[in-house]
């Protein structure tokens, strides 16, 4: 999907993810002190204001026009509105110039992307980072078509928690954690069908050392 793609998914309904964060980012990132964020492909905003709500100074990127207006208008709803720390920032993650060794944390979540475009924005991400800065990856898994519910069916797009630490090939990094995770799904099905199912994710959390 491109830029246009998204405007018009984002157009077409209140939300298109949960106003809270993701599951695995308020999981694994709650103990984090925070610095300063970036996050790529940020769509509606829910990890960037969560992090943001956490006293994190967000950099939050997006190609897509009608997804940055919702996180805008999010942030306005919130109750500490003035206090976060947020540049929204309508871009595309494969040519933003995001800095280097500028940042405490970068996360990507659910950026699906053929096999070089995802390397290269995780590249981008682990470059903006400090030494001893945090990336976190999280994605629908390879094995989430064969095992799993939801997400992407093209299989391109997919990936594992071994194809980002190749992508990292010639870094340096300490893993936290690397691996397929678990994800219940609950449907809101009228016809009785099953009203809870697994998906599948990729996970990585590394902090870079060199």
């Amino acid at each position: 999907m491109d830029a246009h793609d998204w405007d018009e998914r984002y157009a077409a309904a209140d939300l298109v993810w949960s106003a809270g964060p993701n599951q695995f980012v308020s999981a694994h990132l709650a103990a984090l002190p925070p610095g300063r964020a970036l996050d790529l492909a940020t769509g509606e905003g829910r990890n960037a204001l969560w992090l943001a709500d956490r006293g994190w100074q967000v950099t939050a990127v997006d190609f897509s026009r009608a997804g940055l207006d919702k996180a805008r208008a999010l942030q306005s709803g919130h109750a500490r509105s003035q206090a976060l720390r947020i540049e929204w920032v309508h871009a595309d993650v494969l040519t933003y110039a995001a800095g280097a060794g500028c940042y405490d944390l970068s996360l990507i979540a659910y950026l699906q992307l053929p096999a070089d475009s995802r390397r290269a924005a995780v590249r981008r991400g682990f470059d903006a980072l400090r030494v001893g800065g945090t990336l976190f990856v999280v994605g629908h898994d390879s094995s989430n078509l064969a095992d799993g519910t939801g997400g992407p069916q093209d299989p391109a797009v997919l990936f594992t928690a071994g194809d980002v630490l190749d992508d990292l090939d010639g870094t340096r990094f300490d893993v936290a954690r690397a691996g397929r995770v678990p994800r219940t799904v609950r449907a809101a099905d009228e016809h009785g069908g099953e009203p809870e199912r697994t998906a599948y994710d990729a996970l990585v959390e590394l902090v870079r050392t060199g």
